[in-house]
């Protein structure tokens, strides 16, 4: 059927949080008519709890084919007078309330929602659900909105040869009660923590299966231990290099429980690599999904090793940045996916042989920022998300590779100490919750003795790209007798910024001679670059090791007692 598919607001979201607070979904899909290709829907029923204000009225979302029941604390309502368009009216709330919704939802083709392939090596049909922003609603009745997080319990039905996957632990598969199909198989998982509705996910087919088990330290020094898995279709079996994989994962799972001093807080860790996906790859808490171009019938270069190394990272840092605590809503997309592109680059470099990553960043990812944040079409870090349809266009080079490289000017700003100190206590803190921009940097404040709040303002609420440029006068030996750093921008940043200062070696090679960690204050037209006196290097580098993000040059050197030109 045709509907309106309502697009979210802010405003909308921030009166149904003040309305509502979300306790648990029992979900069911029914995707035993899969194999039929004639069969464009799949039935899904929810049971949501939920706690309200007595006499109020709300909406729950569900993009549907049909829906044939919906039952509010025990009342059938009319589905002709409740559901207009995507949403599902709820009126006269109770302070506990319980809801049912029966009805039929659609298979995808555009991987949004619940994507069904069928495979044309050997026609198995693979399912795999993709959700962010908002295109939970179009697999299930859901309050779709980041702050409205639950606990959820799914019930996945399928033909009998398949397997399922989700976030939680799966419980056991035993013959379907009542199916679309005879002879399907219900596939039961345990109830997940308190997580938003965007993360949730289905995954079922004849996929194959490969397990393993990570141990680890607990922050008590226990051992913890998270069992491990990978998926992919049968067709790709053979170049599911599962050792590699898992080798990567378990690294990660080392780093960021000993980084963030707080365990990983989901059970299990399982990695899908699924045909015709969207994304690079997708943070859902128990079960991340990735694109099987990250699996390499024809080998792999150690580039595309270290790529895939790095959005596993990357995936793995959401478990704690944008899962286990989240943004409450879209404005704040950078809580999660800039902390998860710096980390992604930084635990690589800490915790694998890709120790080259932030080289491969400054090539790539900060060059796609830079190119972005030069085009009339730039925003602020903190954008201003005024509806779903916003959020999707804001998952760009400004909020991923902008984002990441003015962390990493945070961390040296306040120092590295202080940045983890401050993600320490921000998990502590907020666990399974919700937070904004405030929130971190409270705990930032708390952590660090700098100007965090003038520094977001600066670098988070404004754009465009700062220019560095070293002015350097040198004495007729090459001699540096003055060095500054002058700043140019519409709106000046702080920075502590690396010059350094490259001499040739008798083979040609440039070699490091001296270096300077300056800070440049916004409000001085320049910066003084005293420790450069003396250097007879002839090559200047403004932002060395890549601390800040700006435009870079060393600006036209001038002699200060040059001898006179010859005269015609």
């Amino acid at each position: 059927m045709n509907m309106v598919q309502s697009s979210l607001t802010r405003a909308e979201a921030t009166t149904r949080a003040e309305q509502i607070r979300v306790d648990s979904y029992d979900v069911t899909v029914d995707l035993s008519g899969a194999l039929d290709p004639d069969q464009m829907t799949f039935g899904s029923q929810a049971t949501v709890r939920f706690t309200a204000e007595d006499g109020a009225e709300t909406f729950i979302d569900f993009i549907h084919d049909s829906i044939s029941l919906v039952e509010l604390n025990g009342d059938e309502l009319d589905v002709d007078d409740v559901v207009e368009g995507s949403r599902i009216r709820l009126p006269e709330l109770e302070g506990a309330n319980e809801l049912t919704v029966v009805g039929r939802a659609l298979y995808s083709r555009s991987g949004e929602g619940m994507h069904r392939y069928v495979d044309p090596q050997d026609g198995n049909v693979y399912t795999y659900t993709q959700y962010e922003p908002a295109d939970c609603r179009r697999v299930f009745p859901v309050f779709e909105q980041p702050d409205l997080k639950a606990s959820f319990t799914f019930t996945v039905i399928t033909p009998p040869e398949w397997i399922a996957g989700s976030n939680g632990e799966h419980l056991g598969s035993e013959a379907a009660g009542t199916s679309d199909v005879p002879g399907a198989i219900a596939h039961e998982f345990a109830p997940t923590e308190r997580i938003s509705t965007y993360i949730t996910t289905i995954l079922a087919g004849p996929y194959t299966k490969v397990t393993d088990e990570w141990q680890g330290a607990d922050v008590q020094g226990e051992t913890q231990t998270v069992p491990l898995a990978l998926y992919c279709r049968r067709a790709l079996a053979e170049h599911l290099d599962s050792d590699e994989l898992f080798a990567v994962t378990k690294q990660g799972l080392d780093f960021f429980t000993e980084l963030f001093a707080f365990d990983y807080p989901f059970g299990k860790y399982e990695q899908a690599f699924v045909p015709e996906y969207n994304l690079g790859a997708m943070e859902n808490p128990g079960l991340v999904t990735l694109t099987e171009d990250y699996l390499f019938p024809s080998g792999a270069t150690r580039t595309q090793l270290a790529g895939r190394a790095n959005t596993m990272l990357h995936e793995m840092c959401h478990m704690w940045f944008g899962d286990l605590v989240t943004m409450k809503w879209w404005d704040d997309l950078w809580l999660k996916e800039s902390f998860a592109e710096f980390m992604g680059a930084y635990a690589s470099v800490r915790a694998t042989e890709y120790d080259d990553a932030w080289v491969a960043f400054a090539l790539g990812r900060k060059e796609w920022a830079y190119r972005q944040d030069q085009l009339p079409t730039t925003h602020p870090i903190v954008a201003d998300i005024v509806d779903l349809e916003a959020a999707r266009q804001n998952f760009d080079g400004i909020t991923y590779a902008k984002g990441a490289s003015v962390l990493k000017q945070l961390v040296a700003f306040v120092g590295e100490e202080a940045f983890i100190d401050a993600c320490r206590a921000y998990f502590r803190r907020y666990a399974f919750g919700n937070t904004d921009l405030n929130d971190f940097l409270t705990v930032l404040d708390e952590a660090c003795e700098a100007d965090v709040r003038s520094w977001a303002d600066a670098w988070l609420l404004t754009t465009g790209v700062p220019h560095l440029e070293a002015g350097v006068e040198r004495e007729p030996d090459g001699a540096i007798s003055a060095a500054a750093l002058t700043q140019t921008s519409d709106a000046p940043r702080p920075h502590v910024v690396a010059v350094s200062t490259y001499a040739p070696d008798n083979s040609g090679q440039l070699l490091l001679q001296r270096s300077t960690e300056v800070r440049v204050d916004p409000d001085e037209p320049t910066t003084d670059l005293a420790e450069l006196l003396g250097d007879t290097s002839p090559v200047v580098l403004v932002n060395d090791r890549d601390l800040t993000y700006c435009l870079a040059s060393p600006g036209a050197e001038a002699s200060a007692r040059s001898p006179t030109p010859p005269t015609s």
